[in-house]
Protein backbone atom coordinates (compact mmCIF):
# COMPACT_ATOMS: atom_id res chain seq x y z
CA UNK A 1 0.00 0.00 0.00
CA UNK A 2 2.69 2.60 0.69
CA UNK A 3 4.57 1.54 -2.66
CA UNK A 4 1.17 3.15 -4.33
CA UNK A 5 0.95 6.39 -1.77
CA UNK A 6 4.49 6.33 -3.00
CA UNK A 7 3.43 6.46 -6.70
CA UNK A 8 0.35 8.76 -6.34
CA UNK A 9 2.51 11.01 -3.80
CA UNK A 10 5.33 11.10 -7.39
CA UNK A 11 2.81 12.28 -9.55
CA UNK A 12 1.66 14.86 -8.06
CA UNK A 13 5.19 16.30 -7.51
CA UNK A 14 5.42 15.96 -11.05
CA UNK A 15 2.30 17.41 -12.03
CA UNK A 16 3.32 20.58 -10.05
CA UNK A 17 6.50 20.68 -12.27
CA UNK A 18 4.19 21.17 -15.36
CA UNK A 19 2.28 23.12 -13.71
CA UNK A 20 5.15 25.74 -12.69
CA UNK A 21 6.40 25.05 -16.69
CA UNK A 22 2.98 25.69 -18.21
CA UNK A 23 3.36 29.34 -15.84
CA UNK A 24 6.69 30.15 -16.83
CA UNK A 25 6.26 29.57 -20.58
CA UNK A 26 3.21 31.48 -20.83
CA UNK A 27 5.43 34.20 -19.29
CA UNK A 28 7.79 33.24 -22.07
CA UNK A 29 5.26 33.64 -24.88
CA UNK A 30 4.11 36.98 -22.98
CA UNK A 31 7.06 38.71 -23.24
CA UNK A 32 7.89 37.31 -26.94
CA UNK A 33 11.42 35.68 -25.39
CA UNK A 34 10.11 32.31 -27.46
CA UNK A 35 8.18 32.54 -30.86
CA UNK A 36 5.02 30.04 -30.76
CA UNK A 37 5.68 29.68 -34.36
CA UNK A 38 8.30 27.74 -33.34
CA UNK A 39 7.20 24.05 -34.03
CA UNK A 40 9.19 22.81 -30.89
CA UNK A 41 7.97 25.25 -28.85
CA UNK A 42 4.29 24.74 -30.30
CA UNK A 43 4.34 21.29 -29.18
CA UNK A 44 5.73 22.14 -26.07
CA UNK A 45 2.89 24.43 -25.42
CA UNK A 46 0.30 22.19 -26.71
CA UNK A 47 0.64 19.32 -25.07
CA UNK A 48 1.72 20.94 -21.37
CA UNK A 49 -1.73 22.68 -21.87
CA UNK A 50 -3.29 19.16 -22.87
CA UNK A 51 -2.04 18.34 -19.08
CA UNK A 52 -2.99 20.97 -17.34
CA UNK A 53 -6.19 22.24 -19.11
CA UNK A 54 -8.77 19.99 -17.45
CA UNK A 55 -8.15 20.91 -13.84
CA UNK A 56 -7.15 24.66 -14.82
CA UNK A 57 -10.44 25.48 -16.56
CA UNK A 58 -13.23 24.25 -14.24
CA UNK A 59 -10.75 26.78 -11.51
CA UNK A 60 -10.84 29.86 -13.98
CA UNK A 61 -14.95 29.33 -14.25
CA UNK A 62 -14.73 29.33 -10.62
CA UNK A 63 -12.37 32.20 -9.92
CA UNK A 64 -13.51 36.21 -10.45
CA UNK A 65 -12.30 38.12 -13.12
CA UNK A 66 -9.02 39.67 -12.53
CA UNK A 67 -8.09 41.56 -15.45
CA UNK A 68 -5.13 39.67 -17.32
CA UNK A 69 -3.93 38.28 -14.78
CA UNK A 70 -4.75 34.60 -13.96
CA UNK A 71 -3.85 32.95 -10.57
CA UNK A 72 -5.87 29.47 -10.96
CA UNK A 73 -2.63 27.99 -11.32
CA UNK A 74 -1.58 29.40 -8.29
CA UNK A 75 -5.18 27.96 -6.46
CA UNK A 76 -4.34 24.51 -8.49
CA UNK A 77 -0.69 24.21 -6.41
CA UNK A 78 -2.28 25.26 -3.39
CA UNK A 79 -4.65 22.35 -3.46
CA UNK A 80 -2.05 20.39 -4.63
CA UNK A 81 0.04 21.17 -1.46
CA UNK A 82 -2.81 20.70 0.75
CA UNK A 83 -3.90 17.44 -0.82
CA UNK A 84 -0.60 16.14 0.35
CA UNK A 85 -0.46 15.56 3.52
CA UNK A 86 -3.97 13.92 3.81
CA UNK A 87 -2.15 11.35 1.28
CA UNK A 88 0.84 10.89 2.97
Amino acid sequence: MRALLDVVLRALDLYTDVIIGVAVLSWLLAFNVINIHNDFVRSVWNGLNALTEPLLRPIRRWLPAMGGLDISPIVLLLAIYFLRPLIA
